[in-house]
């Protein structure tokens, strides 16, 4: 019976240890998609802006700053797009990561529960078939 016990622990440790390590994979490449993402729309900003920089350094006077005025406005928008489109799409990202994590957990717990469900069976068949 000892030795039935520790068998079934060892399985359901392996298992846990299975679905922990798929877990993490998909966390991971979760993780590596989003950094990814922010870090390029960081360097897109960071580019317009210090293009939109550059521009305003070479400006001697007032008339050249009135006429680069818009455009600088016309960056910090296209800035805060770039950014509003990157957390949606990270968000779309972890959603699709969680949904399937949640998936892999849901067959993780009904294998777990068929098993338990057929050992069980099996003890009450034995059980029965001691008392005849």
């Amino acid at each position: 019976m000892s030795y039935q016990f520790n068998e079934q622990f060892a399985a359901a440790s392996r298992q846990f240890a299975d679905a922990a390590a798929q877990f993490n994979r998909l966390t991971l490449e979760n993780a590596e998609k989003v950094f990814g993402l922010q870090l390029a729309t960081f360097e897109e900003n960071a580019n317009a802006t210090f293009a939109f920089l550059g521009e305003v350094a070479e400006i001697r006077d007032i008339d050249g700053l009135k006429a680069v005025w818009p455009k600088g406005l016309q960056v910090a928008r296209e800035n805060a797009e770039r950014v509003v489109t990157t957390g949606q799409e990270v968000f779309g990202r972890t959603l699709k990561t969680n949904e399937a994590i949640a998936e892999l957990a849901k067959a993780q717990v009904a294998s777990t529960t068929a098993k338990a469900q057929a050992q069980a069976e099996q003890v009450v068949k034995a059980a029965t078939a001691k008392r005849k």
